[in-house]
């Protein structure tokens, strides 16, 4: 069992995508890894020797912020825009889109289900 930056990588993936389950590691960060380390982005990771896993976890340890402190970092930089009540860190604040999208009829994602909103019945008009 490959153990990478706190992570059980899958041991019949292919290396490059196996990698990319590690937070903070994208499949080109992946394939730019195995290109430096020289190595096959088509071998598995069971084929993988021990030193070749170490060179892996050395490099990634060395050369990027992956896992809790990438999580820690975003959610500093959040706190901090939330904390200078800046117009992103409000709308942080409000769970609603920070980058300028519309909410009118989208933003599901982000906003949550949708909510029924208690309003009054029609009744008919008495004469």
């Amino acid at each position: 069992m490959a153990r990478i930056a706190g992570i059980n990588i899958p041991q019949n993936k292919i290396v490059s995508v196996a990698l990319t389950y590690i937070h903070g590691i994208g499949l080109h960060s992946s394939k730019k890894i195995c290109e430096h380390l020289n190595i096959s982005t088509k071998t598995r990771v069971n084929q993988l020797s021990e030193e070749q896993v170490l060179k892996i976890r050395e490099y990634i340890d060395g050369k990027h912020k992956v896992e809790g402190d990438l999580r820690r970092e975003i959610s500093v930089n959040i706190k901090r825009l939330v904390d200078l009540a800046t117009y992103r860190g409000s709308r942080h604040k409000k769970k609603l889109p920070v980058r300028g999208q519309r909410t009118h009829c989208n933003a599901r994602t982000r906003k949550g289900k949708a909510i029924a909103i208690a309003g009054k019945k029609l009744t008919p008009l008495k004469k």
